[in-house]
């Protein structure tokens, strides 16, 4: 039986605004914003509200059982409003999880029998992230018969020593090799360059987004909208069953030097960035500008 520090509440309001210099006639939009369930999180109500009222809304899942919300909005407009509200229940720190992974860490490498749904997490993403730079930076914490759980602790230290977090100094379509090159980025390319440092081994990785609770300085009170969306890594973790091969997903978050547990809350996971945005979409419209605005709060339910 897993191990787990006592559960805790959130509520989580995730809300994008567009604003834009002409009237759009039509805009579609795919989200992820729906928080995911699993052993170490439950779902407890979740709501996408949408303005202007859309003509035609579904819910769907992605091929890794991310929920999925599509929405077509046809009324003129210049001004459209997303918000994601939900309420999640997220346990602590598995330690049962963290005793499996001291495994030597060439002994995690899935295989099509060991872990056959987290064998495409340990390929490469094209165009390609792993490079020659990448692949060297990684072995120096993955050393020969070394604990899984010790090279990625050191991996992630690494990364959050070596890389400055600078927001506004890479966009979605950074690559990994610019990210290594300047030395500095945001989560979302920490994130991606833990996987690509673990893939280049053979290890499966995949990126998670979400969210991560912030606490206020001591005698403070909380900002409303002051949180952010957040990313981090998860490495996979040969069940000790050898008849499991599901397996398990340790998080590390290379940002903030840690393993992840009960403060974050998950909302997609998939391959990269691009696989799990928390909102994309296509507008008609002979606008010359536009503005977005993002504001998230994450807020504990006692």
């Amino acid at each position: 039986m897993s191990e787990r520090s006592e559960p805790r509440r959130y509520r989580v309001e995730h809300r994008t605004v567009y604003e834009y210099s002409d009237e759009v006639s039509s805009s579609y939009g795919r989200t992820y914003l729906t928080p995911r369930e699993f052993p170490g999180q439950r779902l407890l109500s979740h709501e996408i509200s949408i303005d202007p009222a859309p003509s035609d809304r579904s819910v769907g899942a992605d091929v890794y059982g991310n929920t999925t919300s599509y929405f077509h909005v046809t009324s003129e407009h210049r001004r459209l409003a997303v918000t994601g509200a939900s309420e999640v229940e997220v346990l602590g720190a598995d330690e049962a999880l963290a005793e499996i992974a001291r495994l030597p860490w060439e002994q995690a490498r899935p295989t099509a029998a060991t872990g056959p749904l987290a064998v495409e997490f340990a390929l490469d993403l094209h165009p390609p992230e792993i490079t020659p730079e990448v692949r060297e930076y990684a072995a120096r914490s993955l050393t020969p018969g070394r604990a899984l759980l010790d090279a990625v602790a050191e991996l992630t230290t690494r990364i959050c020593t070596d890389f400055t977090y600078k927001s506004g100094s890479t966009t979605v379509s950074t690559v990994v090799a610019e990210v290594f090159a300047a030395r500095e980025g945001v989560c979302q390319d920490f994130a991606r360059l833990g996987a690509a440092c673990l893939r280049a081994h053979g290890l499966a990785a995949r990126y998670v987004s979400g969210y991560l609770a912030t606490d206020p300085p001591p005698g403070r009170e909380r900002m409303i909208g002051a949180d952010a969306t957040h990313a981090w890594s998860a490495v996979w973790v040969p069940a000790a069953d050898p008849n499991d091969r599901a397996g398990h997903w340790l998080g590390f978050d290379p940002t903030n030097d840690q393993f992840v547990d009960e403060r974050y809350v998950t909302v997609a996971w998939g391959r990269d960035y691009a696989d799990v945005p928390p909102l994309r979409g296509i507008i008609y419209t002979d606008a010359k500008e536009s503005t977005i605005t993002v504001s998230v709060d994450v807020a504990p339910v006692h």
